[in-house]
């Protein structure tokens, strides 16, 4: 059989359950050699522990594989350091960062507390910046050394930041961030050799056994639209060298669906050749509503569809 990531050393955050324990799991599979990230904390954020990336090692090792328990935190810019470090001390070189971490902190706008804004933006969004950062500079050095390098990024965005989230201001902001993180990173980092993507996944995990706590095995085929190893394939071929055609996309992922999201794009205007006369904008903006197809709505609005999901 063949597989796609022989030989290839990855990383990935939060890899010590849900989909990231599936990804690290799957690229061991491939061949490759992991560093499983996590810091093992609760549901809520709180505590720390290293037995959860431990086990996920020994799943790993069990198989035959080879990988390393990380438990720092991606948000912190030393810990970032030295995920990406014990990569290329364990293994040699990096060539892939799967930033997956990241916790909820639900709350409608009118409720939420500072500290529940800062710390989603924090775990999610800086700690996916960080990796990035820190890896960024293991390929830029090795490409400036004049070694060919096939680096790859997949972040972990969501349905929630794509089209936002009722009662997820925090996580829809920082998911839609990530997103649009992907793109310029993509843009900055080809000359490297290094190719950003992004996945939006749907799938049952601590974060969502609530919003898919119905969704179950279908009792024909034994298929479970929402476990959290469907997600895993699509991820490690965009981490294998296979996939160098493809970047700054965001792939939306959800049992045996794969899509590709399209994002902003410059729609219908209207130019009057001078400055406006505000009594004169409302007409331009309807007519400009009229030529424009509506927009998707927010999950969890009134005439939307149900939450999305996380890792």
């Amino acid at each position: 059989m063949t597989r796609i990531c022989e030989g290839r050393v990855v990383i990935v955050t939060g890899a010590g359950r849900g989909i990231g324990r599936e990804h690290a799991l799957e690229f061991a599979r491939q061949g490759a050699k992991v560093v499983v990230n996590d810091l093992g904390t609760g549901r809520d954020g709180g505590g720390r522990s290293g037995a959860p990336a431990l086990a996920v090692v020994e799943e790993i090792q069990a198989l035959g594989g080879y990988a390393v328990a990380n438990c720092d935190d991606v948000a912190d810019w030393d810990g970032a350091a030295r995920l990406v470090k014990m990569a290329v001390s364990a293994y040699g070189r990096l060539d892939v960062l799967v930033n997956n971490a990241g916790f909820l902190r639900d709350r409608m706008l009118v409720s939420m507390t500072e500290h529940e804004w800062d710390e989603v933006i924090r775990v999610h969004l800086k700690g996916h910046f960080l990796p990035l950062r820190h890896a960024a500079a293991h390929w830029r050095e090795r490409s400036k050394a004049g070694e060919r390098v096939e680096a790859r990024v997949i972040n972990t965005s969501s349905g929630a930041g794509l089209l936002g989230s009722v009662g997820q201001g925090n996580y829809s902001a920082a998911k839609g961030g990530i997103a649009t993180l992907t793109q310029v990173a993509a843009a900055e980092l080809a000359r490297y050799g290094v190719t950003v993507n992004a996945i939006a996944p749907a799938a049952r995990t601590r974060m969502t056994e609530e919003v898919f706590a119905g969704e179950m095995a279908r009792p024909d085929t034994g298929f479970d639209p929402m476990d959290p190893a469907n997600v895993a394939p699509l991820v490690a071929w965009l981490g294998s060298t296979e996939s160098g055609h493809v970047t700054g996309r965001v792939f939306e992922v959800e049992g045996g669906r794969i899509s590709l999201a399209t994002g902003w794009a410059h729609g219908p205007g209207v130019d009057r050749g001078a400055r406006w006369d505000a009594a004169e904008v409302g007409e331009a903006v309807s007519r400009l509503m009229a030529e424009a197809p509506d927009p998707e709505p927010v999950y969890g609005a009134s005439g939307g569809p149900g939450g999305p999901g996380a890792e």
